[in-house]
């Protein structure tokens, strides 16, 4: 999985983690930087999911006590990165591994710390839930554009594989939640209930997201298995070619 050797170890300091992690929220990481992470990367990427996954959780009750403990963040962001490992790798993007994708996805962790904010304490539960909502739309839209620019820096794809790459596993993440957890919410917001939590005004965000996924999804899907296709043929016709110009040569 192209884990980093002792000597990058070694070279890698604190100060330029957290350089490389700045450089990368802003988009200004270079191709280098995003190739070459060392253990010091991940392990203060680790750190960051921790405290926002303490951070997003610590004024809701309706949480267990993994989630309480930031757990819960840390194991989302392993399974995270492997699914996007797995769905993205046969698209072939360069430098793919699950150990970049990994420390990626933790070094992005930091905006979340908007969740911490305890914005009902000191608004009304409506306006509360708008601004936990504003919030939700904030953080998702910078990772998003976070991913795309990783994939194009990093992977070095076209722009349809990228474009393909960054919202389907998205739109399959939304589309799986709708199915599994949002019964209860739609039911609540439908029924008008009136015992609710400022974190609900973010899955009513996402309920709009769900409807927008559902309707993506086949079209992103069909586009996803086309750009296969199409680099499995080329990568083909290639290894066809070499096959023959190596008889020549005999």
């Amino acid at each position: 999985m192209n884990y980093p050797s002792a000597s990058d170890l070694a070279q890698t300091g604190g100060g330029s983690v957290f350089g490389t992690m700045g450089r990368l929220l802003f988009f200004r990481a270079s191709r280098d930087e995003l190739a070459s992470p060392g253990w010091r990367h991940l392990a203060i990427g680790l750190c960051c999911t921790w405290i926002v996954g303490v951070g997003r959780y610590w004024d809701n009750p309706r949480v267990g006590l993994l989630q309480h403990l930031g757990l819960g963040s840390l194991v989302y962001v392993f399974l995270l990165s492997l699914f996007l490992w797995l769905i993205i790798w046969p698209l072939r993007p360069r430098h793919w591994s699950y150990f970049r994708v990994l420390t990626f996805v933790t070094l992005v962790s930091p905006p979340a710390i908007l969740y911490a904010i305890p914005v009902q304490m000191f608004y009304p539960l409506d306006t509360a839930n708008s601004i936990n909502a504003w919030f939700l739309a904030i953080v998702a839209a910078w990772r998003v554009a976070l991913l795309f620019f990783f994939l194009r820096r990093l992977g070095e794809l076209g722009w349809l594989a990228i474009t393909t790459a960054t919202l389907l596993p998205l739109s399959l993440i939304v589309v799986v939640l709708t199915v599994l957890n949002l019964e209860r919410v739609v039911f609540n917001l439908m029924g008008g209930m009136v015992n609710r939590s400022p974190n609900d005004g973010a899955y009513e965000v996402l309920l709009v997201l769900s409807w927008l996924s559902i309707v993506l999804f086949i079209p992103l899907l069909i586009c996803y298995l086309t750009i296969i296709g199409s680099r499995f043929w080329a990568f083909k016709e290639e290894d066809a070619g070499l096959r023959k110009d190596d008889k020549h040569d005999r």
